[in-house]
């Protein structure tokens, strides 16, 4: 599993029209440390962004890969896995 980055974390939350609180509750991350990840004010730990990928993919988020084009973030089709 590659790494997420902030912006992708801004992006995918833009995406589902999510608050911070329901990316909080979803991911079981503290809202401190979110707000610090999301403005890249700490390197977080890998479970952490683990929490974040995994709440955001559930939700229906597809994080890209960097692929010469930037990493990106879309939401997954409706009955695709």
């Amino acid at each position: 599993m590659n790494t997420i980055n902030a912006s992708q974390i801004r992006a995918a939350r833009g995406l589902l029209d999510w608050t911070r609180d329901q990316l909080v509750e979803a991911s079981g991350v503290p809202k401190s440390t979110l707000v610090r990840v999301e403005s890249n004010a700490v390197t977080p730990r890998q479970s952490t962004l683990s929490a974040i990928r995994s709440a955001l993919e559930t939700a229906g988020v597809e994080f890209i890969e960097e692929n010469g084009g930037g990493a990106g973030v879309r939401l997954r089709k409706e009955g695709s896995e």
